[in-house]
C-alpha cells in the first residue's frame, strides 16, 4: 500500500493538495499498482495544463519502505505559462471589451501586467470552455435573447508561449420586457400582490439574472405558505417586430408540507436544546421557506459553529424531516498578551471567556487589563435565552483604576471606579432585540497634588437599548446590518447627571458574485453625543484612537486633558475590503479610518488613517495584526504604526 504520498514542485497548501489527490484518484492507504501511478500522472498533467502550464513533465519516484508499503513522490517540472497577447470579440457591436473582461477568466495581457489590478494574460485552459458561456450570460443580462456565442478558437505559438484568442458572436436584437403574467391559485397567494415586487419591469431592458431572482422570489412566497416542493416554471415569448418579450410564470404548488422531525447532528458539546431554540421550525409546524433560511442565519450568528447545513428530506408528499448538521468551532478564549505604548508603558492583558460554557449557550468571562497607567478587572455572565425563551439577561462586576497625565503636571490624578451592571432584554422580532441595563458605580477622583479637588461620587444610570442584526455569520459576515442604539440616563439617585447617546452601525456586502472573488466590503460607524444635566466628569468623556475607532493612532490618543474638559461629541467610521490570504482562517484587509471629536463640536479634532490588517481566526479566538499609517498627524499626536488586537472583530 501507499504509506507516504507527496507532490513536489506544484501546490503547497494542504487544502489544494487534498483536492489534487482526489482528482488524481490516489491517497494514503491506496493499494500500489504501476497502472494507478500512471493514471495519477496523466491526471496531474491535465491539472497543470488547465492552469496554463504547457509541456510540463511529471516523474514518479517509488521508494520501498518495507515489504508491505511504499512511498510515492511525484516530481513536477512545470512548463512555461502561455500568455494571451490578444483577445478578439468578433461580431461584438453593442458591448465593449471591458464588459467581456469583467466576466471572462481568460484575458489579454495589459500594458503594465505587474501593476495591481492589471491582467497578466496567463492562459487558463480549465476555464476556457466556460468563457463563451459567460459571454452569452452577459448578453442575456443585457436583453439579447437571440445571442449566439461559439466556442473560442485559440491559436498558440509554443516557441514563444504566446497566444491569440478569438470569440465569434452573433448578437441579435435587444429586447425589452413586455407583459408579465403569473398563473397562481389566488387562494394560496394573490398574484396581484407579487407584481410590484418583481425585479423585471415592463418596458425595461430584459435581464436573465433578474428573471431568475423573480422565480426565486415567487417560489419563496409560495413556500412560505407551506408548499415546500413548489415549482415555478417560466416561458419567454419574443416579439421581434417590436423587440419585446412577454414573461409567463406558471406556479405548480404541490401539497402543503409539515415538519415531521428536526434531527440534529455534529454537536459534541453544544446541547440539542440550544440548537433547537434557534431553529424556527419544529415538528408539526407548517413549512416556511423564510423560517428555513432564517434558522440557518440565526445558528451562524450565534458564533458557536464554523458551519451550519440544514437539509430537507422528503418523507411523504406532505411531510419532511429537517436534518440540522453543525460543525462546532472554538467558543472559549484563553488570552495572555502584552505590549508597550508611549502613554501606558508596558501593558499586560489576560482574559478567560467562553460564550457557550458547557454547551449551554451561557457567556461567562473574566478579564484583567494592567499597565503603568491603569488596572481593570471585570467578570460578566450573559444568558441570551433565559429558559430557552426570547428573554435575555446579564450581570457584570468591575473594579477599574486609571491614572491621567494632564497637560499641567500639578493636575495629574487617578480615577477609581467599582460597580456592577444588570441587564435584561427581549427579542421583539428575529432580527430586533431591545432591553435595558442598570449600572451603579462608586467613583473616586483623587488629586495627590491638590487634595482639595478630590471628588467622590456615585453613578446610577439606566441604559435602554435596541439592536438590529441580520448578518449571516458571527466572525466573517458577508451580508447584512448590525446596528445598536443606546441612551444612558444618569441621575437615578447618584450625583452624576448626564445623558449619553451612542449609535453603532456595521454593514457587510460580499462582492463574490460581482468579481468572482471572495472580497467583502465592510463599513463601520460610531456616533456619540453627551448632554450635561448638571454633573459630568471627564471619566465619561468620549475617546478617539486605536483599533476600534481610528487606526494609525494609539488607543485613547484623543481624549480629555484636565480641568473637567469632556469631549462630548464623537464620530468615527471605517471602510474595509477584506480578502482571503490562506484558507478560510486567514484574511487580510485594506482599510481607511476617519474620525472627529470635540467638546461642543464634532469638528474640533479631525483625523484619519489607513493601512493593512491581517486577521487570523485562531483556535484561541480572532487575532488582528494592524499595520497603519496616520494621514494627518500633528506634532505631539500619539501615533501607532503597529498594533495587535485579541478577541476583537470588525
Amino acid at each position: 500500500s501507499i504509506a507516504k504520498l507527496e507532490v513536489k514542485g506544484y501546490k503547497s497548501r494542504q487544502e489544494d493538495l487534498d483536492m489534487l489527490y482526489t482528482m488524481m484518484g490516489i491517497k494514503k492507504g491506496s493499494m500500489y499498482t504501476p497502472k494507478r501511478i500512471e493514471e495519477a500522472k496523466k491526471s496531474l498533467l491535465k491539472a497543470l495544463e488547465r492552469d496554463g502550464h504547457i509541456y510540463s513533465v511529471v516523474e514518479a519516484d517509488i521508494e520501498k519502505i518495507n515489504e508491505n508499503s511504499v512511498a510515492v513522490t511525484f516530481q513536477v517540472n512545470k512548463g512555461d505559462e502561455v500568455i494571451i497577447q490578444k483577445v478578439n470579440y468578433n461580431g461584438a457591436k453593442s458591448l465593449d471589451d471591458d464588459d467581456f473582461e469583467s466576466v471572462c477568466a481568460n484575458k489579454e495581457i495589459d500594458m503594465f501586467p505587474w501593476f495591481f489590478g492589471q491582467n497578466e494574460g496567463e492562459l487558463k485552459l480549465e476555464e476556457l470552455e466556460f468563457d463563451h458561456l459567460r459571454i452569452r450570460e452577459l448578453y442575456l443580462n443585457e436583453g439579447f435573447l437571440d445571442v449566439k456565442v461559439k466556442e473560442p478558437f485559440l491559436k498558440a505559438d509554443f516557441n514563444v508561449n504566446d497566444a491569440v484568442l478569438d470569440f465569434f458572436i452573433e448578437e441579435g436584437i435587444q429586447y425589452k420586457v413586455g407583459d408579465i403574467k403569473i398563473y397562481l391559485d389566488a387562494s394560496i397567494r394573490d398574484p396581484k400582490e407579487l407584481y410590484p415586487e418583481l425585479k423585471l419591469k415592463k418596458e425595461k431592458i430584459f435581464n436573465i439574472a433578474k428573471l431568475r431572482k423573480d422565480v426565486k422570489f415567487i417560489k419563496t412566497e409560495v413556500a412560505d405558505k407551506g408548499y415546500a416542493f413548489a415549482e415555478v416554471k417560466y416561458d419567454i415569448k419574443k416579439h421581434e417586430d417590436n423587440a419585446t418579450a412577454d414573461i409567463v410564470y406558471n406556479v405548480l404548488p404541490g401539497e402543503k408540507v409539515y415538519i415531521n422531525d428536526v434531527i440534529i447532528s455534529g454537536n459534541t458539546r453544544t446541547l440539542d436544546r440550544v440548537i433547537r431554540r434557534n431553529v424556527y421550525l419544529a415538528p408539526h409546524d407548517l413549512y416556511s421557506e423564510t423560517d428555513y433560511k432564517d434558522s440557518i442565519g440565526k445558528l451562524k450568528r450565534s458564533g458557536f459553529f464554523e458551519d451550519v447545513i440544514i437539509d430537507k428530506k422528503k418523507v411523504t408528499n406532505d411531510k419532511m424531516d429537517l436534518l440540522v448538521s453543525v460543525k462546532e468551532t472554538t467558543t472559549g478564549n484563553l488570552i495572555l498578551g502584552g505590549g508597550y505604548g508611549s502613554y501606558d508603558g508596558f501593558i499586560v492583558n489576560a482574559s478567560v471567556n467562553d460564550k457557550n460554557i458547557f454547551g449551554s449557550g451561557l457567556d461567562l468571562g473574566f478579564s484583567v487589563d494592567l499597565s503603568s497607567k491603569k488596572s481593570n478587572f471585570n467578570i460578566a455572565l450573559k444568558n441570551p435565552a433565559i429558559f430557552d425563551s426570547k428573554y435575555s439577561g446579564s450581570i457584570s462586576v468591575y473594579n477599574n483604576e486609571h491614572e491621567y497625565d494632564e497637560t499641567d503636571d500639578e493636575d495629574d490624578h487617578t480615577t477609581k471606579s467599582k460597580g456592577l451592571t444588570i441587564g435584561a432584554g427581549k427579542y421583539i422580532t428575529r432580527y430586533i432585540n431591545a432591553g435595558a441595563t442598570y449600572e451603579f458605580s462608586d467613583i473616586d477622583d483623587n488629586y495627590p497634588s491638590n487634595p482639595a479637588e478630590n471628588d467622590k461620587y456615585n453613578l446610577s444610570s439606566i441604559t435602554p437599548y435596541i439592536r438590529f442584526n441580520n448578518t449571516d455569520d458571527y466572525f466573517v459576515p458577508r451580508k447584512g446590518f448590525d446596528a445598536l442604539a443606546t441612551v444612558e440616563y444618569a441621575g437615578l439617585g447618584g450625583e452624576a447627571k448626564f445623558i449619553k447617546n451612542k449609535l453603532n452601525l456595521k454593514y457587510y456586502h460580499g462582492l463574490e458574485d460581482m468579481l468572482d472573488y471572495d472580497m467583502i466590503f465592510r463599513y463601520r460607524t460610531s456616533l456619540g453625543y453627551l448632554i450635561n444635566n448638571g454633573y459630568l466628569k471627564e471619566s465619561e468623556s468620549f475617546y478617539l484612537g486605536g483599533p476600534r475607532t481610528l487606526r494609525g493612532y494609539e488607543s485613547y490618543a484623543f481624549g480629555p486633558d484636565g480641568d473637567d474638559y469632556v469631549l462630548k461629541q464623537m464620530f468615527a467610521n471605517s471602510f474595509e475590503f477584506s480578502m482571503p490570504l490562506a484558507g478560510s482562517k486567514l484574511r487580510w484587509e485594506l482599510f481607511y479610518d476617519y474620525g472627529m471629536i470635540g467638546e461642543d463640536s464634532f469638528t474640533d479634532i479631525k483625523k484619519s488613517g489607513y493601512g493593512v490588517q491581517i486577521s487570523w481566526y485562531s483556535p484561541m479566538g480572532p487575532i488582528q495584526f494592524i499595520f497603519a499609517e496616520a494621514l494627518n498627524a500633528d506634532p505631539g499626536d500619539e501615533t501607532s504604526n503597529f498594533e495587535f488586537q485579541l478577541g476583537g472583530k470588525f
